[in-house]
């Protein structure tokens, strides 16, 4: 039985706020840093300990950290902007990677997280070795709007800001910042589908096909402009495949990486 990967949490300051981060070091040199991207309500907790099975699976070197407004770090002091995951790719991304020295890290994005490693990825073709998309948005579907306005629903109706305070100090400032955009008239216009087009590293689509905040469309727009790209479909799966079936997820990401980088 392997021992739990060591963890050492840090504090980075980029763009000018205070981000909690979590690294788990390799244990096999050579092989590419996994850096995490969470969920539009995720955090370094959030992730649970998805982190530490990856670590034990590929000894690849982990850092998970929270955006600013996500759990331990600075929350949010103004409304986020329809450019948000623009900026967290091409600013806020580059400084955490500079800070915590790390060169052509594999990037595991889930939801807003995998939009952002798409805006990284298309920005910078030369910065990532890969990239590994949970439920990715590249454009705003109806699904997406009708489930996020009974998310609000349901955050003023049930226990949700209770559950939200498990993993967030600044759980309401959060939500709102989260939900507000999202539900704005402006965003349904974001698209991000021109950035997958200077793409150039391997990629790897996972998606449910049960998911609640996004369809195949997702998947079919990713690859009809990366045809190379890896997808999988899974059943039984929600928006976060890595909760509702981390077997396959995690047999996927060891696929993936002994790609990459062979056994």
């Amino acid at each position: 039985m392997k021992s739990a990967a060591r963890t050492i949490e840090r504090v980075y300051v980029a763009d000018g706020r205070r981000l909690e981060a979590l690294h788990i070091p390799a244990s096999q040199p050579g092989l590419p840093a996994i850096v995490m991207l969470h969920e539009g309500l995720g955090s370094v907790t959030h992730w649970k300990d998805f982190p530490q099975q990856i670590a034990e699976r590929t000894g690849a070197g982990i850092l998970v950290y929270s955006r600013y407004g996500h759990g331990e770090s600075d929350g949010l002091d103004a409304p986020r902007a329809v450019s948000y995951m623009h900026h967290e790719a091409k600013v806020v991304l580059p400084e955490i990677l500079r800070l915590a020295a790390i060169e052509k890290p594999v990037l595991l994005g889930h939801s807003d997280g995998a939009s952002i490693a798409i805006i990284y990825a298309g920005t910078f073709p030369g910065g990532p070795t890969g990239i590994i998309l949970e439920a990715p948005h590249v454009f705003v579907e109806d699904i997406s709007v009708q489930s996020i306005a009974q998310a609000k629903v349901a955050y003023q109706t049930t226990d949700l800001p209770r559950k939200l305070r498990r993993y967030h100090a600044h759980a309401d400032s959060l939500f709102r910042g989260w939900n507000d955009i999202w539900l704005d008239p402006a965003f349904r216009e974001w698209n991000i589908e021109s950035c997958l087009d200077a793409i150039r590293c391997p990629v790897l689509v996972l998606q449910g096909l049960d998911d609640e905040y996004g369809t195949i469309r997702q998947v079919e727009a990713i690859r009809a402009r990366i045809p190379a790209a890896a997808g999988r479909m899974l059943e039984n799966c929600k928006h976060a495949p890595h909760r509702d079936q981390p077997g396959v997820v995690l047999e996927q990401i060891v696929a993936f990486l002994n790609q990459l980088t062979g056994p």
